[in-house]
């Protein structure tokens, strides 16, 4: 269910949604309550449910508010590029500098699975698809053999960028852009190699 709104309610919404996405980050979905919540805003417990009926609204506008600003980052990252091949790196390089810098939305969005919150899952993964059709559009786009499985391509590649939260260290040998130029790099060559 979408959050509930009121004139006097909306001007704590935003402060409740950083609140929610700071705990999901830290805790998980589980980890967390509405108490937690509430108590991180400085408000009581029933108030929370000014804004959110349930925690699992709550965690679908976090989520919703990541993969949009996810979404916005790959998008202008492919402004005015042509060739696929660079699409595709210019969109990872966006993808990991948003899931790698400090921000609690896309983490939520890398670490809180649908199943986490089943009555909302189908939702959150509804919203994950939808960001993930930018990157089936630019792996369709690929000159690649035909026999190649573009959508298994596509879960592979997010997947591989989905985990570098867990073993990227700021300051270390490679950048997020780095990263991104060598797993593209390794996919072409791969899929030349197959040509």
């Amino acid at each position: 269910m979408p959050a509930r709104r009121t004139t006097h309610s909306d001007s704590r919404l935003p402060a409740t949604l950083d609140a929610a996405a700071r705990l999901f980050r830290a805790r998980g979905y589980e980890g967390v309550s509405m108490r937690d919540i509430a108590r991180e805003v400085g408000m009581a417990s029933g108030s929370l449910y000014c804004h959110f009926e349930t925690k699992d609204d709550l965690l679908t506008a976090v989520y919703l508010k990541g993969v949009e600003q996810i979404s916005a980052a790959v998008r202008a990252a492919l402004e005015g590029g042509s060739d696929p091949w660079r699409r595709l790196e210019a969109a990872c390089v966006a993808h990991l500098e948003s899931i790698l810098r400090d921000d609690d939305y896309a983490q939520v969005v890398v670490r809180v699975r649908p199943g986490d919150a089943a009555s909302v899952g189908s939702r959150l993964v509804e919203l994950r698809n939808s960001y993930e059709g930018l990157f089936a559009q630019l792996v369709e786009a690929l000159p690649v053999p035909p026999r190649t499985d573009r959508s298994l391509l596509r879960l592979m590649l997010i997947g591989a960028m989905n985990t570098a939260p867990t073993w990227y260290r700021e300051g270390g040998r490679a950048t997020p852009r780095d990263i991104a130029r060598r797993f593209v790099g390794l996919l072409r060559n791969s899929l030349d190699a197959d040509a």
